[in-house]
């Protein structure tokens, strides 16, 4: 038996609603005096992110922010973003939405003190080391959506604006210090986003529980994500001021981020090359895949399945729990197929070999090939 594995668990989390009056305590603690507060374009004007300056600019820490962030975040918006921080001697970030502005954030506060290229630091081996931990500055996450989980991760995902590649970049420091889960937050989520996200941590729960590597405390976290987000998503899609749901989807998806250190696997790694080239939502491609992966994978994780059909109180075991999918991606108008998507004139071989490079595909139960994964892709259209 090979029991071994390397395991780490998230940081500080203030997690209840009203909690976002803490942040000027958060940054206290993680010595933060200047910050700046990085989210995206479509949240700069509302009034939970006004209101968060407002939290800010009382407390004496300025109201600077960025939102010059992509849906798929570049190293374009990076060296923008660079620029900001650097010139108002900013000494810390708040990353302030969901998962894109989360990952663009942290990167800021990443870069600042590295004298090397972004990709140098790409999650291959131990190319983290390259980086100078001294030029990492603190991280404060702020989460407004309930998906990715980015707030305890210790990586982003960052789209190379040439070559249409999402890259993954690692390093231990990434990880926030200090994270505000306030659910109140995410009140007004729009339906999309709220179901786009939600299948997202899904999708991390669903890849960690069925990954073949040794990790049985994320095994059981995965296991309880999944029930939480059959619980709870659809009420949060059809009521979005149901704050005990809205708390709930916002644990899952901090449940399913730690879980999957366990490992991805193809959804994932048909997703990510998907969303570089068609810019489509990451969350959204995940659920549109989900089901052809739950298929190429049966002979691998149907028993592992049947098992978490019964926690979930799912009956039909493995066929239960492809079913169980089907209804929340109908619940949620979820698209049918990358198609309905809008994934219009693939190049399905160009996909498959990107897919084939994705390093979630070390998590998954069957092996991929380039022909077994160029016909579950094709599936999927």
């Amino acid at each position: 038996m090979n029991l071994v594995g390397n395991w780490s668990y998230p940081t500080t989390i203030r997690f209840g609603a009203g909690r976002i009056t803490e942040l000027p305590d958060a940054c206290h603690a993680a010595g933060i005096k200047k910050p700046l507060l990085v989210t995206d374009r479509g949240l700069a004007d509302l009034p939970i992110t006004t209101g968060t300056l407002d939290v800010l600019d009382k407390a004496s820490l300025g109201k600077a922010m960025f939102s010059s962030v992509d849906p798929n975040p570049t190293e374009v918006n990076l060296a923008e973003g660079l620029a900001m921080y650097n010139a108002g001697a900013h000494d810390g970030v708040i990353v302030f939405g969901g998962g894109s502005a989360i990952d663009l954030g942290k990167m800021i506060a990443f870069m600042t003190g590295q004298n090397r290229p972004l990709w140098d630091f790409e999650d291959i081996g131990d190319w983290w080391t390259r980086a100078d931990p001294q030029g990492i500055h603190p991280i404060i996450a702020v989460p407004t959506t309930a998906g990715t989980g980015s707030e305890v991760g210790r990586a982003s995902v960052i789209t190379n604006s040439e070559t249409h590649v999402k890259k993954i970049i690692f390093h231990p420091k990434v990880l926030p210090v200090q994270v505000i889960c306030d659910p109140e937050l995410t009140v007004g989520m729009p339906k999309m986003i709220t179901a786009g996200t939600g299948m997202d941590a899904f999708a991390h729960c669903l890849e960690a529980y069925c990954s073949p590597h040794y990790h049985p405390m994320s095994q059981g976290m995965a296991l309880e994500g999944m029930r939480l987000v059959k619980e709870f998503l659809p009420r949060a899609y059809h009521d979005g001021s149901d704050l005990e749901a809205r708390a709930h989807m916002m644990s899952a998806a901090a449940m399913g981020a730690t879980a999957f250190q366990k490992g991805l696997g193809a959804i994932h790694a048909l997703s990510h090359p998907i969303g570089a080239v068609f810019n489509t939502h990451h969350g959204t491609t995940n659920a549109v895949v989900m089901q052809n992966v739950l298929t190429f994978n049966r002979p691998e994780v149907e028993e592992k399945l049947t098992a978490a059909a019964s926690y979930l109180g799912v009956e039909g075991g493995f066929d239960g729990f492809y079913k169980l999918v089907g209804e929340l991606n109908s619940t949620l108008n979820i698209p049918a197929s990358l198609t309905e998507l809008g994934v219009k004139n693939p190049d399905i071989d160009a996909l498959t070999r990107s897919a084939l490079e994705d390093p979630s595909t070390g998590g998954n139960p069957v092996e991929m090939t380039f022909e077994n994964t160029r016909e579950l892709l094709a599936g999927c259209f």
